[in-house]
């Protein structure tokens, strides 16, 4: 694959942030492999931008994704990767006391396990030419709020992963940044809150007796700030500036709410934090 500015592969590319990534790397110069599971995703991208080659991928597959960097391989040759974008994932929230285990091992397969698989599957190629990776987590890696506790573990242990990861592939002059955005405009929004409808009627009738109404309450709290979400390429320019920088940051912070999450999760207590949480949500509290 022919580009000025070296090629890159971005996983979860059928929608959202994936796609936006997608369009606007190939506007700017850059050869796009994008990941997606469907070949229809794929053909919805191309009349888009027919610069962008769709790759299939299932990121919990280990022979997709040996078959996915055996094609990219053959696109970009001696010339690797410029940059890899990790950006699938899903979403599965609810009360911890009542998520289905086999929820949570999809939650953390997908969103962790999946993003490595994918890195090493691809370092190879980003050696080559000395390329980047761009993990995209959340601002909920930093700062948990009730009933979204394994989506956060998931982002919580990316953040881990990553520093790790940037440190150990520092020698080299392979760059890793991770990106934290808040609440952005995409499918996986609307989707998480029809997941979250989906648990609710999962929820057994004691357990929605106990947590019934703060749902409800959430519910009401993240369909207002929704309507403020940040469009999926704000998270695109920043993904550009990690690719391309002279010096490119550890870690960006995407929309005012992230900004405003991270400090509170730096230097506000705990318990007052959960109270703020509490107020915005407009949660009942039985805490003393």
């Amino acid at each position: 694959m022919a580009s000025a500015r070296g090629a890159v592969l971005i996983t979860g590319a059928s929608s959202g942030i994936g796609e936006a990534c997608a369009l606007r790397l190939s506007g700017h110069g850059f050869g796009v492999f994008a990941g997606v599971r469907k070949e229809s995703d794929g053909a919805a991208l191309q009349q888009k931008s027919a610069a962008i080659v769709p790759v299939l991928i299932d990121v919990t597959n280990g022979a997709s994704i040996t078959g996915a960097a055996s094609a990219v391989a053959t696109g970009v040759g001696e010339a690797g990767l410029a940059g890899l974008v990790n950006n699938a994932g899903v979403a599965f929230p609810g009360p911890i006391e009542f998520i289905e285990l086999n929820d949570l091992r999809a939650q953390l397969e997908v969103n962790v396990i999946g993003q490595i698989a994918v890195t090493q599957a691809f370092l190879p190629l980003i050696r080559k030419s000395s390329g980047r990776i761009v993990n995209i987590g959340s601002i909920a890696g930093r700062a948990a709020a009730p009933f979204v506790g394994a989506y956060a573990a998931s982002k919580f242990a990316m953040e881990a992963l990553n520093d790790s990861l940037r440190q150990e592939l520092r020698p080299w002059g392979i760059g890793v940044s991770i990106v934290e955005p808040g609440l952005i405009a995409t499918r996986m929004l609307d989707k998480g809150m029809s997941t979250a409808d989906e648990a609710e009627r999962k929820l057994p009738a004691h357990a929605r007796e106990l947590y019934g109404s703060a749902i409800t309450a959430l519910r009401k709290a993240t369909e207002k700030a929704a309507r403020d979400a940040h469009p999926a390429d704000a998270v695109a320019r920043v993904v550009e500036h990690a690719l391309t920088s002279r010096r490119p940051k550890t870690r960006y912070l995407v929309g005012m709410e992230a900004h405003l999450q991270a400090v509170i999760a730096r230097v506000i207590p705990d318990r007052l934090r959960d109270r703020l949480y509490a107020r915005f949500m407009g949660l009942h509290s039985q805490s003393p």
